[in-house]
């Protein structure tokens, strides 16, 4: 964070400091809300949860570096009491932004693919000057707020990925870090069950292009009907970027390898590269041209715009990470979460990196689908067996429609079983894996995150049957 007094920071918080000597003590480390990750100089973020009080930790922190605490209530060490430690957090990050008038603040949204995409575009704009964007998918009304306050005097882009789960919500995170840059990835079925209906999600994520200034950028995906648009909700120059004859960032020619990496020709109006992503999964394509048209929006030129998408790798963990095993075995990693487009985005990952080999897929719970729940995972059974898994493992009783839509396409060579939990499938695995195999891991987050670890794990090589 910029460095910034005690004084400073209760005034951008509208808050009251107490046990505290002197006011012009300034906190030069980082925010944390996790009294394990604070440094030297930095501030801690107490929060009351379900489990532990934060205010307890309060001594812990100081012995750690902190400066002080931003809590609800008084703690044994210099503390600014607020009324809302959420609240106060981002007033305390838009205080920040609003003391950097040269950061380029870059909102990404969607409903499947934003930590993908979002990943993309902070590994291309650090090419261009320091970068600050979070780990993983801190997207929510305290993961934005405390990767904001990770800036500082220096830091000349600001991506951030934006999530949601109510109408409102984006528009929230737009105030704490006003964006100059909104990417709409696309609009899906992920949190139906929290929205209501896919109308009022698309509402949802043009919340990010409507908070767009005149001078901004607003890039939509161009082969989502329901982000194209949104073209129309904004005041900011639109740039589409797709598959579509249409787009200003276009795709042509795509074609996979053996591992489902793609290589197209890619198009923009300054001329035309080659691009050959590292990145597993046709999908990839249309995140890469998102990043790409961000990249050029702040003048990257084509060539180093190509040969920067060429570098690209995973930098989020458990998402299409492909690693292959002693015996033989290759298994796709993209347990982080799962919902029906990131199933089906995973499964033709499937088909295409194990073209000639046999297909395994373990498959989850996909939640928050809410009335659509049954028939979401139908449809991910039914596309599994349509591609030409062998073998479909289902995790859990609830998520036994993948099941039925899977054996309900006539004339499917495959098989389909329902296991009773994560454990159930690594046995499976040990008992039923070949040489040659290709698995697939999916789920919704922690619904199989077990039986990806367990592949890794050296003591399931050579258990697999010949």
């Amino acid at each position: 964070m910029i460095p910034m007094t005690l004084a400073e920071i209760a005034a951008a918080v509208d808050g009251r400091l107490v046990g505290v000597p002197d006011p012009d003590v300034r906190v030069t480390g980082s925010v944390e809300f996790d009294s394990r990750q604070v440094g030297p100089g930095g501030l801690f973020a107490a929060f009351v949860g379900e489990r532990a009080d934060g205010h307890d930790f309060a001594e812990q922190a100081q012995a750690a570096g902190a400066v002080a605490v931003l809590g609800t209530r008084p703690t044994p060490i210099p503390t600014i009491v607020v009324p809302d430690t959420r609240l106060a957090l981002g007033r305390l990050a838009r205080a920040v932004v609003d003391r950097l008038p040269g950061l380029t603040v870059v909102g990404v949204t969607g409903s499947s693919g934003k930590t993908s995409t979002k990943d993309m575009i902070v590994a291309l704009l650090t090419r261009l000057g320091p970068t600050v964007g979070p780990p993983g998918s801190f997207n929510n009304e305290l993961g934005l707020p405390h990767t904001v306050l990770k800036v500082d005097a220096s830091t000349r882009y600001l991506v951030l990925e934006m999530g949601a789960r109510g109408e409102g919500h984006i528009s929230y995170l737009c105030e704490i870090a006003p964006p100059r840059i909104g990417v709409e990835v696309n609009v899906g079925v992920a949190h139906i069950g929290e929205f209501g209906s896919v109308d009022a999600i698309a509402r949802a994520k043009a919340e990010l292009v409507r908070a767009l200034p005149a001078d901004g950028v607003a890039v939509l995906n161009a082969d989502d009907e329901r982000v194209r648009a949104m073209a129309d909700e904004t005041q900011a120059t639109v740039v589409l970027a797709g598959e579509a004859a249409d787009a200003t960032v276009r795709a042509s020619d795509v074609a996979l390898d053996e591992r489902g990496r793609a290589t197209y020709t890619l198009s923009i109006p300054e001329g035309e590269a080659t691009v050959r992503l590292r990145l597993c999964g046709r999908h990839q394509v249309g995140n890469s041209l998102l990043a790409a048209a961000v990249a050029r929006a702040v003048g990257m030129p084509l060539p180093d715009l190509a040969a920067a998408l060429s570098e690209v790798t995973a930098a989020s963990s458990r998402r299409m990470d492909v690693f292959d095993r002693p015996d033989g075995v290759t298994v796709i990693d993209d347990s982080y979460n799962a919902n029906p487009a990131s199933t089906a985005a995973a499964l033709r990952a499937l088909a295409a990196i194990g073209a000639g080999r046999r297909r395994v897929a373990v498959l989850g719970y996909l939640a928050e689908l809410g009335e659509q729940e049954r028939e979401g995972h139908r449809q991910v059974g039914q596309l599994a067996a349509e591609l030409g898994v062998d073998r479909l493992v289902v995790v859990g009783a609830e998520a036994a429609p993948i099941h039925d839509g899977a054996v309900a396409v006539p004339n499917w060579g495959g098989e389909s079983v329902v296991v009773s939990d994560q454990d159930a499938a690594v046995a499976w695995l040990r008992a039923e894996l070949r040489p040659g195999d290709v698995v697939l891991v999916k789920g919704s987050r922690y619904r199989t995150w077990t039986v990806a670890d367990a592949l890794r794990d050296e003591d399931l090589i050579g258990l697999v049957s010949s």
